[in-house]
């Protein structure tokens, strides 16, 4: 069974950093291009960052793009997400997903987690 669990999240005042992360279990996580996404109360889920299976090639949605870092270590099954110059806008549920299938991009809504909450306030 595919379980993705997600953590590191909080409360954190603007310009402030996290480092998010999300342990993977029940498939060959060197094997799928994982993916993180985001959604705010009220709002539509937005991508934020995507992965190569190899962590060779990422890349990043343009609210984001210069603030955050995805990365991973396959040896430990683990997808990270470093959040820096955090905006209020950034507030939101954070979560990893992986690609539907292997070598494939996109993702799989029904492999989320419960996700972690981001919250960027003074």
């Amino acid at each position: 069974e595919v379980q993705l669990v997600e953590s590191g999240g909080g409360l954190v005042q603007p310009g402030g950093s996290l480092r998010l992360r999300c342990a993977a279990s029940g498939f060959t996580f060197s094997d799928y291009h994982m993916t993180w996404v985001r959604q705010a109360p009220g709002k539509e889920l937005e991508w934020v960052s995507s992965i190569s299976d190899d962590g060779g090639t990422t890349y990043y949605g343009d609210s984001v793009k210069g603030r955050f870092t995805v990365s991973r270590e396959n040896a430990k099954n683990m997808l990270y997400l470093q959040l820096t110059s955090l905006k209020t806008e950034d507030t939101a549920k954070y979560y990893c997903e992986k690609a539907p299938s292997m070598g494939a991009w996109g993702y799989d809504h029904n492999s989320r987690g419960q996700g972690t909450q981001v919250t960027v306030s003074s």
